[in-house]
């Protein structure tokens, strides 16, 4: 079984990066017009996911002594990076109510998280776009 550092080093360090290639066909597929809506809807979750799953951003875990938090490098919004603890302590932010002000802070603590965070919401939008009849050309 091939783990994603694995992955990662045979695409050259390349295979976290496939949601920007998936955002610039999605933005390709608003410009074109031949897309259909399934391929505007597939383009924007693929992006949506990588986003809020997979893109690299900082951790910004919790850490006793930091202000600024962890420093590690995270995959997506909604994970930490690889220590343990950090790992679901996003999620767990959206879950109890009075840390969802922190967890939407931190959407926007820095410039990498805030493109991403932006680009997540973009996608949103955009898969929502398409699926109202007349939007996308068919």
């Amino acid at each position: 079984m091939a783990t994603s550092g694995a992955r990662n080093k045979k695409l050259g360090g390349l295979g976290q990066w496939w949601g920007v290639l998936a955002g610039v066909l999605l933005i390709a597929a608003w410009v074109n017009k031949a897309a259909g809506p399934a391929v505007v809807i597939g383009l924007s979750a693929l992006v949506f996911l990588w986003c809020f799953f997979q893109a690299p951003v900082t951790c910004k875990a919790d850490v006793r002594g930091r202000v600024d938090g962890c420093r590690n490098n995270a995959s997506g919004l909604l994970l930490g990076c690889h220590i343990r603890q950090h790992r679901l302590q996003k999620l767990k932010m959206l879950v109890a109510r009075r840390q969802v002000r922190a967890f939407c802070s931190s959407l926007f603590s820095d410039g990498k998280a805030t493109v991403v965070t932006l680009s997540g919401l973009g996608s949103f939008a955009s898969g929502l776009a398409a699926m109202i009849p007349g939007v996308v050309a068919h």
